[in-house]
């Protein structure tokens, strides 16, 4: 990944390397309130020596209307000030053409987009084309909703307009409910993107999955299990007084802590690891076996379906989804596995064995069918 000329000051190689640097510590404030804000909480950041890269929210998408909505273009000055006193590159979130124009003129050295931008094919097609012209780094937040061809879709509409350098954050969904989460992390979801998009760096936003301070270190060191690049974390020098989002700001202090708590785990398995790869493969025949298993189940499955379809049964009896639960819940215990997992797993496994069923439902009716 190469970074071709951009219109901000830090130098092209020098930006290049940060990037590639594990891990990316990308933090600052959620809203850029005022001059002084801005100023001390950075300058005690570089004090602590945890970050890489100065964050902060100058135009700020809100839910609902009349609550602060961001300092906007006059902010742009102050960033300009941070990078000439710590030596820091800033990043910024942009939702449309003006800020993409606004935050290149003010020197912006990276941005990135929002959830609620992600999750508008519109608005994020708008934010490419102002690029065009431009080589900024560009981060892509997941979308509010758990869609991955969404989140999927915005990437690709960066990319297409020639930005060379493109990143992804995964900063949890929105989940009908209560959870323990401001925004369940659904890391499978994230998973799967990772996998579609092998060569993007991906970063962790627990202070958006979370929506508290309390729960930080824990999502934060279940990211960097999973091989996670880095981090965009919010931080504020006064957290408690914020202007926005006050339960998820860590002091700088605070996050010097917990990330020196944090534990990266390597991406690239060592040789040196024989049992690892040994451990694999056995998990490797253990998968074909089950594979194997889950064909013969679904022969089963179709020959039910025709079954039910030659003597008018409906697919769906929910005694027996129910019986074959409760008999599987007992036997999980035993073997350590949790309900939800097997609810989960038998989930998948049942819908696929209903949709072979109506399949061979479907050609019964049509032998069936007089014509």
């Amino acid at each position: 990944m190469t970074l071709k000329t951009a219109i901000h000051s830090t130098p092209q190689t020098s930006l290049t390397a940060l990037l590639a640097r594990r891990p990316l510590i990308i933090s600052g404030p959620c809203s850029a309130e005022t001059e002084e804000q801005l100023l001390r909480t950075a300058h005690e950041l570089v004090t602590a020596g945890s970050v890489d890269v100065f964050r902060a929210g100058i135009w700020k998408p809100r839910t609902r209307p009349g609550s602060f909505e961001g300092i906007g273009k006059e902010a742009l000055s102050w960033l300009r000030t941070i990078k000439a006193e710590t030596g820091l590159p800033v990043s910024v979130e942009v939702a449309n053409a003006r800020q993409v124009n606004e935050a290149i003129e003010g020197g912006v050295d990276i941005l990135w987009l929002g959830a609620r931008t992600t999750v508008n094919p519109f608005s994020v097609q708008e934010v490419a084309d102002a690029l065009k012209d431009h080589q900024l780094p560009v981060f892509v937040k997941n979308p509010l909703n758990p869609d991955i061809d969404l989140w999927t879709g915005a990437v690709e509409r960066v990319q297409n307009a020639g930005i060379e350098w493109v990143g992804l954050i995964h900063r949890g969904f929105s989940a009908y409910g209560t959870t323990l989460y401001r925004n369940a992390p659904m890391w499978h979801l994230a998973i799967e993107m990772k996998r579609r998009h092998i060569n993007l760096p991906m970063i962790n936003d627990p202070s958006h999955i979370c929506g508290n301070r309390h729960m930080i270190p824990e999502t934060l060191q279940y990211a960097a299990d999973l091989g996670y690049d880095g981090v965009m974390i919010e931080s504020h020098f006064d957290p408690d007084q914020a202007w926005s989002d006050s339960n998820q700001q860590l002091t700088p202090q605070d996050l010097k802590t917990i990330l020196g708590q944090i534990i990266w785990r390597q991406k690239k398995l060592p040789l040196k690891h024989e049992a690892l790869i040994e451990y694999r493969e056995q998990i490797d025949q253990l998968d074909d076996e089950i594979l194997s298993l889950m064909g013969k189940r679904m022969v089963l499955s179709e020959k039910i379906g025709i079954y039910k379809g030659r003597n008018n049964i409906s697919i769906l009896q929910l005694k027996r989804w129910a019986d074959i639960l409760e008999r599987a819940f007992k036997k999980g215990r035993k073997m350590n596995l949790s309900d939800d997992f097997i609810k989960g797993y038998l989930s998948t496994i049942h819908l696929e064995s209903i949709r072979k069923q109506e399949e061979q439902m479907n050609r019964e009716s049509k032998r069936n069918d007089p014509e």
